[in-house]
């Protein structure tokens, strides 16, 4: 078990949370979330003791471990792969290099030897001799492949990196695992397996997450970080999204009867009970929310921006043609090879790939920033097409540092400042925040700055590489219900499984020698024979 008692913690004036008393107990899973700035990665390191709070204090059960996702890729760049999973268990890691160099010693004394006999029974008492295997099947999963795993870790792909650090995190069974941000660079399937394993882990997991599908696959609780305060209520994200803009509404109806409110609540908590069969943990849930009592939830005083694309004109019958593009790496590789398909009315195509400079590489060539090695890009004559690229750093660069004002203004036919000031309001830049210069933003306020780029020039087809990058899950619902709504047509690639799902109504899957072209869901296509396939590589066992 893990408590804090009276946490506090602010810089100069600003108070980030204080008073905090939670207690995270065993077999649940905390989802932690709060608007960008609200200390939720601070609150993580508060709580694994790499940062002090101004008051309070962290209490872990004595015996308990705890383990943290690292987030310096680079931390163990001459270490061996496995071995820098088995560091997740530290004790255990140390002991087998002490009791290894011992072997390894040839004028080792008698001493020695029953030190090494003492460290061979608490190796095996932590279950050291299962070690290498248990670190490898972990790596497997993740789809590090077995060729990899004696590899240094210098030897290995960014993603790949991030997969190995996650494992060493996952690594042992700790007692209390504290996961920030543990789905960024993950494949689907990746997310998929994460996603069981964590609901399947019995003991205590604190996660900071802007993936929606993942704090609602996973998450017993929801820590809302909010008001200066930090409380916990029960149930998922989705469960805290929909009470609280619920309580939101009910607040904003003064005419009806307390009884009358608490009543349609209490329906609205059985309703979601009876449908959150998704997860594992759906039965344990169930009856942690039947007994939810209702003063628990407070709405949100967190605001989320207009994003709302309109097209200027309609779309004519004939959107776009991709015949034969082939596009190489830097190093002389395939990005992808004979990559051809057209696109029909309505289409909303979500792009997956396991490489995802290859799926950056792709859509510079579809908005004519890059050149392919063959092959053709056509669009109707029609279709004026508006491009989201992952990396926006030209936009906003010395040589272009406007203030938001003038930033804006150039990209929109409307050059009031009044038009430009209240479109700003809108994406949630307010008061002075519109004369901030455009150089030292966020990476959230740039993206929300690019879509409000996107939106003033009326595009009837939508380029979208990675949109929900730094955006915060109140952005990312916003930008979730615009590509929904959006009727014109649209490519995109995103990590968030729920955008996929909600919006994808085909999925082109990029490899190095060709693509795969399916009319299915992102869930059908997850649950699809060759995806099955994938996994059971990954994991090592027969399909």
């Amino acid at each position: 078990m893990l408590r804090t008692n009276d946490l506090g913690l602010q810089y100069g004036k600003r108070v980030l949370f204080d008073e905090v008393n939670l207690k995270f107990t065993r077999g649940n899973c905390y989802g932690v979330i709060g608007a960008n700035g609200a200390g939720k990665s601070t609150f993580l390191k508060i709580l694994s003791g790499e940062i002090s709070p101004n008051r309070g204090s962290v209490d872990l059960e004595p015996g308990n471990r705890m383990a943290v996702l690292k987030q310096d890729h680079f931390e163990f760049e001459d270490q061996i792969v496995l071995n820098t999973v088995i560091m997740g268990h530290r004790e255990m890691y140390d002991i087998m290099i002490e009791k290894d160099a011992i072997y390894m010693d040839p004028d080792a004394s008698d001493a020695d030897a029953i030190r090494a006999a003492e460290l061979e029974a608490t190796f095996g008492e932590m279950g050291g001799w299962t070690a290498e295997s248990d670190a490898a099947e972990l790596l497997s999963n993740m789809g590090i492949r077995e060729d990899l795993h004696y590899r240094q870790m210098k030897e290995l792909s960014g993603p790949e990196k991030v997969k190995v650090l996650l494992a060493q995190a996952l690594f042992g069974n700790p007692d209390i695992l504290l996961l920030d941000e543990p789905t960024n660079d993950l494949d689907a399937l990746t997310v998929t397996w994460l996603s069981d394993f964590l609901a399947d882990f019995k003991n205590t997991v604190i996660v900071v997450s802007h993936d929606r599908y993942f704090l609602d696959m996973v998450c017993t609780h929801i820590v809302d970080i909010d008001y200066q305060k930090i409380r916990i209520t029960t149930g998922n994200y989705t469960f805290w999204y929909e009470t609280s803009q619920m309580m939101a509404r009910q607040i904003a109806n003064k005419n009806k009867k307390a009884e009358q409110k608490r009543q349609e609540l209490m329906e609205f908590i059985q309703r979601f009970s009876a449908n959150a069969s998704k997860s594992r943990q759906a039965t344990s849930r169930k009856k942690a929310l039947e007994k939810l009592d209702f003063e628990e939830i407070k709405p949100s005083s967190r605001k989320y921006p207009y994003i709302n694309f309109q097209m200027e004109r309609e779309p004519g019958d004939q959107i776009l043609q991709v015949h034969n593009l082939s596009k190489r790496a830097t190093d002389g590789s395939w990005y992808f090879t004979d990559v051809s398909f057209t696109m029909n009315a309505g289409e909303k195509i979500g792009v997956v790939c396991r490489e995802t400079a290859a799926i950056t590489a792709l859509f510079n060539i579809l908005a004519g920033e890059d050149k392919p090695d063959s092959g053709t890009v056509q669009y109707g004559q029609t279709i004026s097409p508006e491009y989201l690229p992952n990396a926006n750093e030209r936009y906003f660069s010395n040589e272009n540092d406007l203030d938001l004002i003038n930033w804006l203004r150039q990209y929109s036919v409307e050059k009031d400042e009044q038009f430009i000031r209240g479109f700003l309001g809108r994406m949630l830049f307010s008061g002075e925040e519109v004369y901030k210069q455009s150089s030292v933003l966020s990476g959230g306020e740039k993206v929300r700055c690019m879509l409000s780029r996107i939106m003033l020039r009326y595009p009837n087809f939508l380029l979208l590489d990675e949109p929900t990058n730094h955006l915060d899950l109140e952005s990312i619902t916003a930008l979730n219900n615009a590509m929904t709504d959006f009727k014109g047509n649209m490519i995109f690639a995103s990590h968030d499984h729920q955008i996929m799902q909600t919006v994808a109504n085909r999925i082109i899957e990029i490899t190095p020698n060709g693509m795969i072209d399916s009319l299915l869901s992102f869930e059908e296509y997850l649950a699809s024979d060759r995806i099955r396939e994938q996994r059971g590589v990954l994991a090592g066992v027969a399909v």
